[in-house]
């Protein structure tokens, strides 16, 4: 068995109280939720989902360790993941306010999956954070070193999406009724702009 019963149950108690923090994907998710419903607010929760995944990846190639004695390199990719926010908030700003045409909802949720794979992916925190927890679970006598840090990995990105999907449904569902209305519209959209540019500044000045 790749993973002992009594270390998988720490792992799932410290992943599970991880994931019930507030974080950066979760208010990202929310933000997510309160422009374009929870629909885009779950598509936004897979685009992390995809983004953590290749994080996890990149934790299995050692990538984490060239970031973490290359300062320059991680504060690049963090000050790209900022600006990347920067943009979103704007868009959402300037775009129309109320609720989603029918035409252009398939191409919103792409938006949003897409724009979650992003900023995940440009948060460099992210890879070291995966590296910081995830190794020390990993035990040499129970297998592959590979195939733990995999699953690992997978079950600590599935509790993330799920807690991330329940926000957008609850978020979401509010926003939606709520936005029937130009002017509540209006201030929907400045609220997410709003927690976009918080996500932002965090990202940016945050210490590692």
């Amino acid at each position: 068995m790749p993973i002992s019963a009594a270390d998988l149950v720490v792992f799932l108690t410290a992943a599970l109280t991880l994931n019930l923090t507030p974080g950066n994907d979760m208010m990202y998710v929310l933000g997510q939720s309160i422009k374009g419903g929870t629909r885009s607010g779950i598509a936004a929760s897979f685009g992390i989902a995809a983004g953590s995944f290749i994080h996890l990846m990149l934790v299995a190639a050692g990538i984490a360790v060239v970031l973490s004695h290359y300062p320059a390199m991680f504060d690049a990719i963090r000050w790209a993941g900022a600006t990347y926010l920067v943009w979103i908030a704007y868009k959402t700003l300037t775009s129309a306010a109320g609720p989603l045409a029918q035409g252009s909802e398939k191409r919103s949720l792409l938006a949003a999956w897409r724009d979650g794979v992003l900023v995940n992916t440009f948060n460099p925190k992210t890879i070291v954070f995966m590296f910081a927890f995830l190794p020390p679970f990993v035990r040499p006598e129970n297998g592959s070193p590979l195939l733990q840090l995999f699953i690992l990995g997978m079950i600590f990105n599935f509790g993330g999406t799920a807690i991330n999907s329940l926000v957008a449904v609850f978020s979401g569902g509010i926003g939606a009724k709520l936005s029937q209305s130009p002017r509540i519209a209006r201030g929907f959209a400045i609220a997410s702009a709003s927690l976009f540019l918080v996500l932002a500044a965090r990202l940016a000045f945050e210490r590692r």
